[in-house]
C-alpha cells in the first residue's frame, strides 16, 4: 500500500477525496445526507475564521514508499468461501521515472522552494528529526519557514496557516515514518484523556487475539513491525500485550489531573520507541478487528457506515482477509494510512478525527471530519496535513477560540 504522491499547483483539482467519493456514493444509492454526514465544519469558514496546522515538507520528501508494481497470490479466505487475493510489491525501475516526475514537478515550484526542499532533505539526519514529537513552534514562525516561495501552492499554504492561526497559536511537528497518522492521533487523544474508553474497559479487550484466532485461521498471517518473519500463531502472546500496555498508558495519562503534567507524561511515552511502536501494531490491530465487525455487519445486511463500502469496494481489499494483507500488513514498513482507513483508524478509537487539508485551503474539504457521521459523544482530536501522506498536530488552543 502506497501513500499519495506529492501534488503539484493544479493538480489537487484532479484528485477526488474519499469525502468527495462519498458523497457521489450517497447521490448514487439514495442516502440521505444527513445520514453521511459530509463535513459540515468547513462551511462554518464563511463566518469565522478556522485554525489548523499542515505538515513540514522534509516529510513529504522522506519516508515515502517505492513505487511498486503489484501480483496476485491466492490465500483462502476462510470466513468470506473464497479467494483472498495477495497484491504482493515488486520493485521497479523507476529512474526514468524519477527523472520525469521530478521535471514535470519543477515546472510548479520557484528556484526558492526547490532549494529549501534540498536543504530540509539534508537536515533529516538531525537528531530533531528523529523526534517522535518534535517540540511547540509558533505556528506563523514555522509557516514563513517553510513556505516562502511565490507558487500557488505556497500561497495557498499560507493562507490555510493564517486560518489554522486564528484557532491554534503552535504546531508540533510529527516524525514521518510511515506511522504519522497513528503517531499524531494518539498523541492528541492521550493529550487530552480525561477517562479510559469504554472499549478499553471491557473484559475481552485483551482476549481479542485469541477469539479472533479462533475463527479467522488466516489471522496467522498477521505481521508485527519489529518481527516482520513471525506469523500471527507465535505472536498472539505479544499482540495481548500490547493491546494491555494501551489499556495501560491510556489509564495512567488519562488519571493525570495537571495539563502540565499530562503533557510531560504524554511527552516522556513518545520518547520510548518500543512502548510506541507496540501502540501502534495494538491499534493496527483494533481496526482489523473493526474491519471485521463491519464487514459481517454489511453481510447479514445490518447497517454500516458508508466509508465500509469504499473500504471493501477496492480490488486490494474486498474483504477483511485482504485488508490485512495488501494493507494492514504494510503500514509501518512500506506505506500509511489512506484516507479510507483514516474512516477506520476513528471507528476503531471511537473518536472524531478533525483534520485541516491546507492544499484545500478554500474548498468545503478544508476541514475534513472523520467519520463523517461521528456519536455525538466521540471526542475530537484535531490534525493537519498538507498533502493527506503526513499529518502534524496544532496545539495551545487561542484564548478567544477557548472562550
Amino acid at each position: 500500500m502506497t501513500e499519495p504522491t506529492s501534488f503539484s499547483a493544479g493538480a489537487e483539482e484532479k484528485r477526488e477525496s474519499v469525502p468527495t467519493q462519498l458523497m457521489k456514493h450517497k447521490n448514487e444509492v439514495g442516502v440521505a445526507s444527513e445520514e453521511l454526514g459530509l463535513p459540515n465544519a468547513a462551511a462554518d469558514l464563511k463566518d469565522q475564521p478556522t485554525s489548523e496546522i499542515r505538515q513540514d515538507c522534509p516529510y513529504r520528501s522522506s519516508g515515502r514508499p517505492e513505487k511498486t508494481s503489484m501480483i496476485k497470490s491466492p490465500v483462502m479466505d476462510q470466513d468470506a468461501s473464497r479467494n483472498c487475493e495477495l497484491y504482493l510489491p515488486v520493485s521497479s525501475n523507476r529512474s526514468a521515472m524519477e527523472s520525469s516526475e521530478e521535471s514535470e514537478e519543477d515546472m510548479y515550484r520557484d528556484e526558492e522552494e526547490i532549494e529549501r526542499e534540498k536543504i530540509l532533505l539534508c537536515e533529516t539526519n538531525s537528531s530533531e528529526y528523529k523526534l517522535s514529537v518534535s517540540p511547540e513552534m509558533d505556528i506563523m514562525e514555522y509557516c514563513r519557514k517553510e513556505w516562502r516561495g511565490n507558487t500557488p501552492a505556497a500561497k495557498r499554504m499560507r493562507k490555510g496557516y493564517e486560518a489554522v492561526a486564528q484557532k491554534f497559536a503552535s504546531i508540533r511537528r510529527i516524525r514521518g515514518d510511515n506511522y504519522c497518522a497513528f503517531r499524531a492521533t494518539l498523541f492528541q487523544a492521550l493529550s487530552q484523556a480525561t477517562q479510559l474508553p469504554r472499549w478499553l474497559q471491557s473484559e475481552d479487550f485483551t482476549m481479542l487475539p485469541e477469539n479472533l484466532l479462533s475463527k479467522y485461521d488466516w489471522i496467522k498471517q498477521w505481521q508485527l513491525r519489529q518481527k516482520p518473519g513471525k506469523r500471527m500463531g507465535e505472536i498472539s502472546d505479544e499482540i495481548k500485550e500490547y493491546l494491555i500496555l494501551l489499556r495501560k498508558k491510556w489509564k495512567n495519562i488519562s488519571e493525570i489531573k495537571g495539563p502540565l503534567e499530562k503533557q510531560e507524561a504524554c511527552d516522556k511515552l513518545f520518547k520510548n520507541e518500543e512502548e510506541e511502536y507496540s501502540l501502534y501494531e495494538a491499534l493496527k490491530f483494533l481496526m482489523l478487528n473493526t474491519a471485521i465487525e463491519l464487514y459481517n455487519a454489511d453481510k447479514s445486511g445490518r447497517r454500516v457506515p458508508v466509508f465500509s463500502w469504499l473500504l471493501f469496494a477496492r480490488d486490494t481489499s474486498s474483504n477483511p482477509c485482504q485488508l490485512m494483507h495488501n494493507h494492514l500488513n504494510h503500514i509501518g514498513h512500506s506505506g500509511g494510512l489512506e484516507q479510507v482507513e483514516m474512516f477506520l483508524l476513528a471507528y476503531a478509537l471511537q473518536y472524531t478525527i478533525q483534520v485541516y487539508r491546507l492544499y484545500k485551503y478554500s474548498t468545503d474539504e478544508f476541514i475534513t471530519l472523520y467519520p463523517n457521521d461521528p456519536e455525538e459523544d466521540w471526542p475530537v482530536v484535531t490534525l493537519i496535513t498538507e498533502d493527506d501522506r503526513h499529518y502534524n498536530i496544532p496545539v495551545r488552543m487561542c484564548q478567544e477560540t477557548m472562550l
